[in-house]
C-alpha cells in the first residue's frame, strides 16, 4: 500500500467528494481524520467505512471558517492519530445566485464563502505546515473548482473564492517547498448533494457539451486526489481539472 501508516486530514469528509477522497486514501493504507461541521451521523458513517478498510479513523467536528476551530482540529488530529502527513482542504460553502442577480448576493454571503473556501484553506495549511516540516515531508491538496477557472458555478463569490484557491495553491507550493507538495483539484459539475435537488434533465446540456458524456462522480475526483497523494512526487503548484473534458 502506497500510503501505509500515513495520516490524512480531510476537511468536509462526511459526505460527497470529501468522503470519497477519505475512502480512496484509506484504501491505500492511510489513517483518516474525518472532519465535519454539521453532519455528524454521516461523518460517523465515513469513519466506520474507513475502519472496515482496516485503517484507523478519528471524527472531529470543526468549522474551518473559524481560525480557533482550525487550530483545535489540527491539535486534536495529532492527539488522536499521532501525526499529519496529508491535508485535503475539501470543505466548501456556497449560495446559489445567478450571476446576473447582483443584488441577490449579500455581504454575509461573501464573508462566509471566502471564510470557508479560501481563508480556511490557508489557515489549515498554516496549521499543519510545522507538523509536516518536522516530519520531513507532507502533501496538501486543495479542492478548487472549474468555477475558479472560467466564469461559471453557483454564484459570483463562489467562483471568485475558487479562483483564489488556484492562486493560493501556487503560492503555498512555492512557500512550503521542498518538504511539502501543494496541488489543487478543480472538479466540474459533480453528482453530490449540492446538486441533488436539480429537476430531471437539468444537466442534459452540460452532459452533451462534455466529451466524456457525463458529470463527475465523487470517485472521479478521489482518483485524482489519490494520484496526487501517492504517486506525484515531482508535481507541485498545479491544478488538475476533473471535468470530463468540459472545459476544452
Amino acid at each position: 500500500m502506497k500510503l501505509a501508516d500515513k495520516v490524512a486530514l480531510v476537511t468536509g469528509s462526511a459526505t460527497g467528494i470529501g468522503r470519497a477522497i477519505a475512502l480512496a486514501l484509506a484504501s491505500e493504507g492511510a489513517d483518516i481524520v474525518v472532519n465535519y461541521s454539521k453532519s455528524q451521523a454521516e461523518a460517523d458513517a465515513t469513519a466506520a467505512a474507513v475502519r472496515e478498510l482496516g485503517r484507523r479513523a478519528a471524527v472531529i467536528r470543526a468549522d474551518v471558517g473559524q481560525m480557533a476551530e482550525i487550530r483545535a482540529l489540527v491539535e486534536a488530529a495529532v492527539v488522536e492519530l499521532g501525526r499529519i502527513d496529508m491535508l485535503v482542504n475539501n470543505a466548501g460553502f456556497t449560495v446559489f445566485v445567478p450571476f446576473a442577480d447582483l443584488d441577490g448576493v449579500s455581504e454575509a454571503d461573501w464573508d462566509r464563502i471566502f471564510a470557508v473556501n479560501l481563508r480556511g484553506q490557508f489557515f489549515c495549511a498554516q496549521a499543519v505546515a510545522p507538523i509536516m516540516r518536522r516530519q520531513g515531508s507532507g502533501c496538501i491538496i486543495n479542492v478548487a473548482s472549474t468555477a475558479g477557472l472560467r466564469a461559471s458555478g453557483s454564484s459570483i463569490p463562489y467562483a471568485c473564492s475558487k479562483a483564489g484557491v488556484v492562486m493560493l495553491t501556487a503560492c503555498l507550493a512555492r512557500a512550503l517547498a521542498p518538504q511539502i507538495r501543494v496541488n489543487a483539484l478543480a472538479p466540474g459539475l459533480a453528482d453530490t448533494r449540492w446538486n441533488a435537488g436539480a429537476p430531471p434533465g437539468a444537466w442534459d446540456g452540460r452532459i452533451e457539451a462534455t466529451p466524456l458524456k457525463r458529470i463527475a462522480k465523487p470517485q472521479d475526483v478521489a482518483q485524482a486526489a489519490l494520484f496526487l497523494a501517492a504517486s506525484a512526487d515531482f508535481i507541485t503548484g498545479q491544478t488538475i481539472v476533473v471535468d470530463g473534458g468540459w472545459g476544452i
